[in-house]
C-alpha cells in the first residue's frame, strides 16, 4: 500500500504545472484587453477582464507557491480594487486613472522582485485584431 501511495505521490510531483511565466503571460493579456476594454466603455467585458486578472493570480499562488514572485502580487490587490469600482460606477476617468495605477504597481513588483527590466505600460494598439472591444451591439 506504501508503494502505491509513493507511486502517486511521484505521479502528482511530475504532473505539469504552469510555469511562472505562463502566468505572467497571461497577465499581460488580460492586463491589455482590460485596457481596450475601459477605454471603449465596454464595461461588462472589463468587468470579464478584471476577474480573469484575479483568477490568473490565484493559480499562480496556488500553483507557484514555492516562489518568492508570488508572494508579491498581492501588491496588486489596492489597483485591482479600485478598477473594480470604476467598472461598477461605469467612470471612464477614474477606470483610466485605476488602470495606470494596476501598470504602476506590476513594474513595482517586477522591480522588488529583480525583474525591473520587465517593463509593461499602458497599451497603444491592440494585439487582438481578432476581437471587437466597442459595445456597439450591446448599448
Amino acid at each position: 500500500m506504501l508503494n502505491r501511495i509513493e507511486a502517486l505521490e511521484n505521479k502528482l510531483a511530475d504532473a505539469y504545472k504552469p510555469g511562472f511565466g505562463d502566468f505572467m503571460g497571461t497577465l499581460q493579456n488580460h492586463h491589455a484587453k482590460l485596457w481596450f476594454a475601459g477605454e471603449n466603455e465596454n464595461w461588462k467585458l472589463a468587468d470579464f477582464e478584471i476577474h480573469e486578472i484575479e483568477e490568473t493570480m490565484e493559480d499562480l499562488m496556488k500553483y507557484q507557491a514555492d516562489r518568492e514572485e508570488s508572494k508579491m502580487i498581492e501588491i496588486l490587490n489596492p489597483a485591482i480594487e479600485s478598477i473594480e469600482d470604476a467598472i461598477e460606477k461605469k467612470d471612464l476617468e477614474l477606470f483610466k486613472r485605476s488602470y495606470i495605477l494596476l501598470t504602476n504597481a506590476c513594474n513595482k513588483c517586477h522591480q522588488a522582485t529583480g525583474y525591473e527590466f520587465n517593463r509593461v505600460k499602458v497599451p497603444e494598439i491592440s494585439n487582438f485584431s481578432n476581437q471587437d472591444f466597442s459595445t456597439l451591439e450591446y448599448k
